[in-house]
């Protein structure tokens, strides 16, 4: 028994040997340089001295951190539990549909999720578009005129959120279907038969046993927004980027631009330790709530 488990062991470390290999290579050591950097002035390229946390220091200070610090949370606010949400009642209506028509709007729905960011971009910089944007029809009866929703501050944030869920939520469409199928069908028939409503139906059925799938989803979304830059950087081209600054923008802003490698360093070690801390604490507060 003793050489089999030996024999088993040595099977498993070989098998995984390559991935550890591989993880160390692609992710610790960059992760570990990158700490030991954010307590050096080095360049974006290049050695520098060791100058402790006066990097963490200053980064506190930073009236920038702050204004990015802001709009990154303001952004997660604006977009994961409502496109979650979203998402979740999308998913509960296509589930109602049966054979070709299930197909056609679920790839309706999924279609803009395999779209690269620049071709989001040009659509939504055209419907949007001062002078001739579709959508300025109904912008203009809400704002009482037309409204440059890129170079408007109060809307540029819930502008980008919303384009965000549109572009974003197919695959969490994807993942609440893939757990509304696995609930037996037997439970609604008897549930039915014992006089329950369609709301008892969700709220004691459907619900609770799509918990770990909407824990999930919420996981997944709380981490991508926490990283979003793509849409703000094409977006706020030209216009308030400063007031508009999320926490990629300003590590790239740091590295590319000013060349300050040690300070982008920091701060990108700050939001690794953000979205760490948010990511571990959501998931395990939601799935203690889905336990009880």
């Amino acid at each position: 028994m003793l050489t089999d488990r030996r024999k088993e062991l040595i099977a498993a470390l070989v098998l995984i040997t390559p991935f550890l290999v591989i993880y160390g290579w692609m992710f610790v050591w960059p992760t570990i340089q990158m700490v030991t950097i954010s307590f050096t002035n080095a360049p974006l390229i290049g050695k520098g001295d060791w100058i402790g946390l006066d990097n963490y220091r200053a980064l506190l200070a930073d009236p920038v951190f702050h204004t990015a610090l802001w709009n990154t949370s303001y952004f997660v606010i604006l977009t994961v539990v409502p496109g979650t949400a979203v998402a979740l009642l999308i998913a509960l209506m296509v589930s109602r549909l049966r054979g070709w028509l299930q197909s056609l709007v679920l790839a309706l729905f999924f279609l803009p999720f395999i779209l690269p960011v620049t071709v989001v971009y040009v659509i939504w910089d055209w419907l949007t578009n001062v002078r001739f944007g579709l959508l300025q029809g109904v912008i203009e009866p809400l704002a009482g005129r037309n409204v440059n929703v890129w170079r408007t501050l109060p809307w540029f944030m819930p502008g980008v959120a919303l384009i965000t869920i549109w572009w974003t939520n197919g695959f969490s469409i994807l993942l609440f279907l893939a757990g509304l199928r696995n609930i037996p069908r037997d439970l609604y028939e008897a549930a039915s038969l014992d006089g329950a409503t369609r709301w008892q139906l969700f709220t004691r059925i459907t619900w609770p046993l799509i918990w770990p799938v909407t824990v999930l989803c919420l996981t997944i979304q709380l981490i991508l927004q926490l990283k979003i830059f793509d849409q703000v950087y094409l977006f706020a081209q030209g216009g308030r980027t400063r007031s508009t600054m999320v926490m990629v923008q300003y590590i790239y802003e740091t590295a590319f631009q000013r060349n300050q490698g040690g300070y982008a360093a920091t701060v990108a070690v700050m939001l690794f330790i953000i979205v760490a801390i948010f990511s571990v604490l959501q998931f395990q507060l939601l799935r203690m709530r889905g336990a009880r």
